[in-house]
């Protein structure tokens, strides 16, 4: 009987580990546009929607919105964004590309390239893997919300 409780065998540690080494190589992508991972899938979102809440931002990340708020305020000081209150209803912030955020979504494509060609994966195995584990996240969300 093999034993359960090894690291290597534990499914979490596997995913954890693999974050990490997807975060690690990210950090030298994005070291030349001066992004953070985290100010990255920020950028996600708004180049998928600009000017959107930060509460969709939050939404969209499974973040809390109040710990995006120092992310936010970074990636505005590098003039990427705006962030303004909504004027018909004060508590709701809208975020906003500038040209130089926008113009940023070029080099993004580039980097997304390099992550797909260093995955080593065909397209449809990306696909299939991408998948699977967006159906293991909603699988475990089941639980957590019990």
């Amino acid at each position: 009987m093999s034993d359960r409780l090894t690291i290597d065998s534990q499914l979490c540690f596997s995913l954890y580990s693999t974050s990490l080494a997807m975060t690690q190589f990210y950090k030298g992508l994005l070291e030349p546009l001066g992004l953070t991972y985290a100010q990255y899938i920020v950028m996600l979102v708004l180049w998928e929607q600009d000017g959107v809440t930060l509460t969709h931002i939050a939404d969209k990340l499974d973040q809390q919105s109040g710990a995006l708020t120092p992310v936010l305020k970074r990636i505005e000081a590098l003039g990427l964004l705006q962030r303004n209150r909504n004027p018909e209803n004060e508590r709701e912030l809208q975020v906003f590309l500038t040209r130089k955020g926008k113009a940023m979504r070029t080099k993004a494509l580039e980097i997304n390239q390099c992550v797909a060609d260093a995955c080593g994966l065909g397209e449809s195995e990306l696909t299939d893997l991408h998948k699977n584990i967006d159906d293991l996240r909603a699988q475990l969300k089941k639980y957590i919300a019990q």
